[in-house]
């Protein structure tokens, strides 16, 4: 059995219906909130790099020191065998 809506009851409903959507629309992010948050993620992502690097750097001089070091120990035990 259908129920019959009265015209208030129908305009109570759009009314809510329109309040409820103008209040998603205030929550949702526009074209330039995106863009700024794109650029956002391209800087952090440049500075991770520049950090990825450094650290790269720091690795590859403790490989050289460690290098160095053997060398230097070979070229001590030379001397003391040529003495």
């Amino acid at each position: 059995m259908a129920k019959d809506i009265t015209n208030e009851q129908l305009f109570e409903f759009m009314t809510n219906m329109y309040s409820e959507m103008q209040e998603m629309k205030e929550n949702m992010a526009t074209k330039d909130d995106l863009a700024k948050t794109n650029r956002s993620i391209g800087r952090l992502e440049d500075k991770m790099d520049a950090n990825h690097k450094a650290l790269y750097d720091g690795y590859k001089l403790t490989v050289l020191e460690k290098k160095v070091d053997e060398i230097d120990n070979k070229v001590e035990k030379q001397d003391a065998e040529i003495r």
